[in-house]
């Protein structure tokens, strides 16, 4: 069967071994210190590895590939004294549509899409004086803010400034909400722990809807190029023509580059 599956770049590898620890079906091993696919039916093709590593010898081809075979995996697993792996949901999955209370069914009333309409900050004299903090408020405008999640379509796309983040952006940066959410609709996401590409949903995202323009903000950490080129892609498969910006923070909190 012709399908998506991860191609190791050997001229590239610099041997760390780092995509073999991130490959949650034991499909990657290194072999005399490089990287090598073991088994096509190992690989799910939703690319664990990716954003693993630092040298980008890994990328995705379409091309003959035995189906993914998770019974054969489970017997790798074992191999290698590791737990065994659960169904794992393709990266173009959607989320199923919310059941009337509950989560059951599958999805979840945390899903459902809505805007949020933000009134005047209050002033400093509203705040906690007592302790000399300033006043401050969230700047979300839209709701749910994974990537995952997110919808398609939604009403408050429309010439909307689009701030794709890591999630861990926010904690990293004091300001995030003033500087970076402010006025904008805000999608986060981490490539290494949802085990997906972004870039169909973002291209989707982007080409359907009125997006002014994208700002993306990503850590220093190596598993954050995968999100900055899921973005990338995503802009560049748009076929639009919209100003972009990459902004790179440290893990002490400090912006070390802005890109355009």
């Amino acid at each position: 069967m012709i399908r998506k599956i991860i191609k190791i770049d050997e001229s590239l590898c610099n041997g760390c071994g780092l995509c073999a620890e991130a490959c949650h079906e034991g499909a990657i091993g290194m072999v005399d210190g490089v990287a090598k696919l073991l088994r096509d039916d190992y690989c799910d093709g939703l690319g664990d590895c990716l954003p693993a590593c630092p040298t980008n010898a890994i990328s995705f081809e379409e091309r003959e590939a035995a189906a993914y075979d998770q019974e054969a995996v489970n017997v790798r697993l074992k191999e290698l004294g590791r737990p065994a792996v659960g169904t794992t949901a393709q990266p173009s999955e959607e989320p199923k549509p919310h059941a009337a209370s509950g989560c059951s069914g599958g999805g979840c009333p945390g899903s459902n899409a809505h805007a949020i309409h933000r009134e005047a900050a209050p002033t400093a004299a509203t705040a906690t004086a007592a302790v000399g903090v300033e006043a401050s408020q969230s700047q979300l405008r839209n709701w749910p803010v994974q990537i995952k999640l997110a919808p398609l379509n939604a009403p408050y796309y429309e010439g909307a400034n689009l701030l794709i983040a890591a999630d861990c952006a926010a904690y990293a940066y004091a300001n995030f909400h003033a500087e970076f959410m402010r006025n904008k609709l805000t999608l986060i996401g981490c490539p290494k722990l949802d085990a997906v590409d972004y870039a169909e949903k973002l291209t989707h995202i982007i080409r359907e809807n009125n997006v002014k323009s994208v700002t993306i903000v990503r850590m220093e950490v190596p598993c954050c190029g995968g999100l900055e080129n899921a973005v990338v892609r995503a802009l560049k498969a748009s076929e639009k023509m919209i100003p972009w910006q990459v902004v790179t923070i440290s893990t002490d909190g400090k912006i070390l580059e802005e890109e355009a």
